[in-house]
């Protein structure tokens, strides 16, 4: 938890989710595919004590990835990835030569991600992380007579933005589309047949563009409302008194306020014919309404407990949590209004 709180405070600012942003919450699954342009590679040849440019057509990249999101937004993934691209043409030996034969890099990398919660159709993000490298190098110039070959492994980085699209008729699961840059920094040897002893190649980096999909494995559940016990029959009841507790955006925790307008809900209950004191938890309409269930459900039992706290049995409350529903001000979906991020307290 401190390392997460740690990461997001010193790299991002937190912005308010909206009903689609909803943040990834916990194990998920990712795939994709696209275009790898490869820069030209620098090499030397001690044998002949010349250098040049290895330059590369386009080509294509995969990813494949499990990993897990803390629903603060960070995620943490290990990704396997495989480039690939075809040789076209070297400098520096003999003026310019067409070269045949490929590069294909593969391995893995441990990303960490930040989703930013804003009120967009798409959840922009970016990422960053390391691992290991493999990387087969098959070139060769006119014929095998002169040719290097091999796998040589090594540490790599990556750098990552894109954008998730969630898709409403499936829970959990999101179309991507992001750009990868990635850079093998150490230099490699590879040998070759007699014609070309070794040759060695300096660092290199890829620029990926790809598209894919992400699944939530896991879709969090409401949290079923506390049973209603049937009410005392009472001859007499005394009218209804409600008090309103009111919440800052997606948050349970009590403010000053609040605790004052609880303390003197616990205050009155003790001086009047109070049988039940119903806490009902409310929410406002920018989430999910998954979410906003649950998290009416925490307010409710935030109350519920500084009632009890300030003397109120336990046995004479009741909390439950209904959502965004009964809004004390009717808006449309994705409205934050404060009036409807409450508690209500009904003494009967």
């Amino acid at each position: 938890m401190k390392i997460r709180s740690v990461i997001a405070s010193l790299t991002f600012v937190a912005i308010p989710v909206v009903a689609w942003a909803q943040p990834v919450t916990g194990p998920y699954v990712s795939l994709g595919g696209g275009l790898a342009l490869h820069p030209a590679d620098r090499y030397q040849y001690p044998a002949l004590d010349t250098s040049g440019n290895l330059e590369w057509k386009p080509g294509f990249t995969a990813t494949g990835g499990a990993g897990y999101g803390f629903g603060d937004g960070i995620r943490i993934e290990l990704d396997a990835d495989l480039v690939q691209n075809s040789a076209t043409t070297i400098t520096g030996i003999q003026g310019d030569s067409s070269i045949r034969g490929n590069e294909r890099n593969y391995g893995a990398l441990v990303n960490v991600f930040y989703d930013f919660p804003v009120s967009w159709p798409v959840t922009p993000y970016i990422g960053a992380g390391a691992g290991i490298q493999f990387v087969d190098y098959h070139p060769y110039v006119g014929n095998a007579d002169a040719r290097v070959f091999g796998t040589k492994s090594g540490f790599a980085y990556d750098v990552i933005a894109g954008v998730a699209y969630p898709i409403a008729a499936v829970p959990g699961l999101a179309v991507t589309a992001e750009y990868r840059f990635m850079q093998i920094p150490e230099n490699r040897i590879y040998t070759g047949n007699g014609a070309v002893p070794y040759v060695k190649v300096g660092s290199e980096y890829s620029n990926s563009f790809l598209v894919g999909v992400r699944y939530q494995l896991f879709q969090p559940r409401p949290l079923p409302p506390t049973p209603v016990p049937a009410p005392v029959a009472a001859p007499a009841p005394a009218p209804a008194k409600t008090y309103l507790v009111f919440f800052d955006w997606d948050k349970y925790n009590l403010t000053p306020r609040a605790l004052n307008i609880i303390a003197q809900a616990a205050a009155d209950s003790k001086t009047q014919a109070t049988t039940t004191i119903a806490v009902n938890g409310y929410t406002d309409t920018s989430g999910t309404p998954v979410y906003n269930q649950g998290l009416s459900v925490r307010r409710a039992r935030a109350v519920a407990a500084q009632l009890v706290a300030d003397g109120v049995p336990g046995s004479e409350i009741t909390a439950q949590g209904f959502g965004d529903t009964d809004l004390l001000v009717p808006t449309g979906p994705g409205v934050r209004e404060p009036q409807n991020r409450r508690v209500q307290i009904v003494l009967q």
